[in-house]
């Protein structure tokens, strides 16, 4: 240690144990700050989390009303089975699917609403000439 005073090493010394009690805060700091934002908003985060859960719910809607139509359907083709052939319901699917009435059936038929047309004002009136 030729040309270095024992007060010069002490004070360095001081500095670098300084520089690291700086360095190992600022760095945990920053690794929680890293891991905190990804627990946040990353792919398997927080928000993730919420968004999968308001889709759970939706799909939870949607699967209930799947399980009405099945039930629906089930009910319709257990009426239509050799065993207990229901023979109204045999008449209502073969003129719902050919299209077909007899002669002296009343049919009603469902009025369509008109289409907005552009010429009209939003009062539906008649442009002024």
């Amino acid at each position: 240690m030729a040309g270095t005073s024992p007060a010069m090493t002490s004070l360095g010394w001081e500095k670098e144990m300084r520089f690291q009690a700086f360095v190992f805060p600022l760095l945990a700091c920053a690794a929680a700050g890293y891991f905190g934002y990804h627990f946040q908003t990353g792919d398997h985060g927080l928000k993730a989390r919420a968004d999968l859960e308001r889709r759970k719910e939706v799909l939870a809607g949607e699967l209930a009303g799947l399980k009405e139509v099945k039930d629906r359907l089930e009910r319709d083709v257990a009426l239509l089975r050799p065993e207990s052939l229901d023979p109204d319901m045999l008449d209502e699917r073969a003129r719902a699917i050919l299209n077909l009435a007899y002669p002296d059936d009343l049919i009603m038929l469902k009025r369509r609403q008109p289409a907005p047309d552009a010429g009209t004002g939003p009062t539906g009136a008649l442009p002024k000439r």
